[in-house]
């Protein structure tokens, strides 16, 4: 049967709308980057093409010796990467590979300590309303009043008192370095195992911008897709004895055929985060921060815990001005061609869906090559934007900016 010969224009013109907005505006989203163009040639490739249930020379269908190597090659680049025994390319996201660890080393109702939600944490690491909360008994740990970093007492008196089977690091909206080495002093104190989510920092620790938990932690999580620039999904690091167990949970236990384009993908992108380049990358991303957290500071936004040590930056809105949520925020500088989200902060008095916070990243205009000049014009643009949101003629003028700026460091130039 031949292919169709009338282009799907009203699907296609939108992905060329949505490759001009990426090229336009800024993209500030903490877990967003724009990969390279061998990762998006890799992704939309024929092995989308090839079902694969199993394991390289353990498959539920024939055809697979190169999808096999493939595979394998994945599974070697990302060990040699971090330093670990044993890795799984296959999650389609972190929360699956979050989900299956929780499969292969607990059972219904075991205690976990996680961070909370609203400190910082993840959906995955226990919140009431995500499948990790509802099978598990998770406990909390969190950020202290005083300077909002991760309360380590607080983290072992709990673990003492409810002795956890796991303890899960990591964190969604922390802008601090997670040091691993007193998160695994707590684990054996208490008999735990120690699980690191570093879904967002995978791309640091691989540029030795931040450190690496695989030598402390049981197993490590992470996606591919944020500041480790590669394709979206997911990647578990574990200790040999505990491969078996997590291979199980995820195929059979949590997904059925894996996406071999997206692990050809993720392939390219931990060849790419090997080179020498890569590693000034990552240390560019976190100079771009202490940039941008500086120029909020003078624009005065309060940044929580007074700043950052990595890609993101969460940011106070209230001593800026009272009446402006991190709905609004997110809402008004969308419209001024700044993309980032809103964000709780630590013990928000507003929902999660109103916020009294926005939570900023580096990953994406570090890739397009801006510095800390720009970081600084930034900053100015999203105080401006946000002291006059109620002029329309403003917000042109900044959107005008964006577009000016955006043309100078175009991610993708030949589009």
């Amino acid at each position: 049967m031949p292919w169709p010969s009338v282009r799907d224009d009203e699907v296609f013109s939108l992905l060329d709308k949505e490759l001009e907005r990426q090229n336009t505006t800024l993209q500030l989203i903490a877990s967003e980057n724009f990969t390279s163009p061998a990762v998006l040639e890799a992704t939309g490739s024929v092995l989308t093409n090839k079902y694969s249930e199993g394991y390289p020379g353990k498959r539920y269908y024939g055809g697979n010796v190169i999808v096999d190597e493939v595979e394998e090659i994945a599974r070697t680049r990302v060990r040699a990467l971090f330093g670990a025994d044993h890795a799984n390319v296959q999650p389609h996201s972190g929360a699956n590979a979050n989900v299956a660890v929780y499969l292969a080393l607990l059972q219904p109702g075991d205690t976990v300590l996680g961070m909370s939600l609203d400190h910082g944490g993840h959906l995955t690491h226990g919140s009431p309303v995500n499948i990790s909360g509802r099978t598990y008994n998770f406990v909390a740990y969190g950020v202290t009043k005083s300077d909002e970093r991760i309360d380590f007492d607080q983290m072992r008196e709990v673990a003492l008192r409810e002795r956890p089977k796991l303890i899960v690091a990591g964190a969604t909206a922390y802008p601090r370095i997670i040091d691993p080495a007193p998160l695994r002093a707590i684990a054996d104190e208490v008999g735990a195992m120690l699980m690191f989510d570093a879904a967002h920092i995978a791309g640091l620790i691989a540029g030795g911008a931040h450190p690496n938990p695989v030598p402390y932690a049981d197993v490590v999580t992470f996606t591919t897709h944020k500041t480790l620039r590669g394709p979206r999904g997911g990647c578990i690091l574990a200790r040999s004895e505990y491969a078996k167990a997590i291979d199980s949970a995820i195929f059979p236990g949590l997904q059925g055929g894996p996406l071999e384009h997206a692990i050809a993908a993720k392939a390219v992108a931990f060849a790419e985060a090997a080179t020498p380049e890569f590693k000034e990358y990552a240390h560019r991303i976190v100079a771009n921060a202490s940039a941008l957290a500086e120029g909020l500071g003078e624009e005065g936004f309060r940044l929580v815990s007074g700043g950052t040590d990595n890609h993101l930056i969460l940011v106070d809105l209230r001593p800026f001005d009272a009446d402006c949520t991190g709905k609004v925020a997110q809402e008004v500088l969308d419209r001024a061609g700044i993309t980032l989200n809103r964000n709780t902060i630590p013990d928000d008095p507003r929902s999660p869906f109103v916020t009294s916070g926005v939570r900023i990243g580096t990953p994406s205009v570090t890739t397009q090559g801006m510095g800390p000049a720009e970081m600084r014009q930034i900053a100015s643009l999203i105080a401006r934007t946000l002291r006059e949101r109620d002029d329309a003629s403003v917000l042109a003028g900044v959107l005008g900016e964006v577009n000016e700026l955006c043309a100078a460091f175009p991610p993708y130039p030949e589009h």
